[in-house]
């Protein structure tokens, strides 16, 4: 019963590294996304969209082959979990920068 407790550690982890390298592949930082929100918006959440549902998909392979693979449901629940909470965090993070940057004027061109 040991185990069960470090492989549900392992998968909430993998589950977790997983959608922050999914964000990382496929977004640009929120820094950027608060810079250029004025006239980016759509396009920078629009990727951010794309984000979030690449990672539903691979947390979902990874929690139905966990349950798959003994111990049911249960045992997909970590790298559910992971990857929900983690995608949740993403979102609100990019949401903010986003709201953020709406509030504030432009970058000056030659700074970008």
């Amino acid at each position: 019963m040991a185990s069960l407790g470090t492989e549900d550690a392992i998968a909430f982890g993998v589950a977790c590294d997983l959608t922050y390298t999914v964000f990382g592949a496929t977004n640009s930082s929120p820094q950027t996304t608060e810079l250029f929100a004025g006239d980016r918006a759509p396009t920078l959440m629009k990727y951010v969209k794309l984000g979030a549902a690449q990672s539903a998909v691979l947390i979902g392979v990874m929690a139905f082959r966990a349950a798959s693979n003994g111990g049911g449901w249960a045992r997909a629940f970590w790298p559910a979990f992971g990857g929900v909470l983690t995608g949740t965090m993403m979102w609100l993070m990019y949401a903010h920068a986003l709201e953020a940057g709406k509030a504030q004027a432009a970058p000056a061109a030659g700074r970008r």
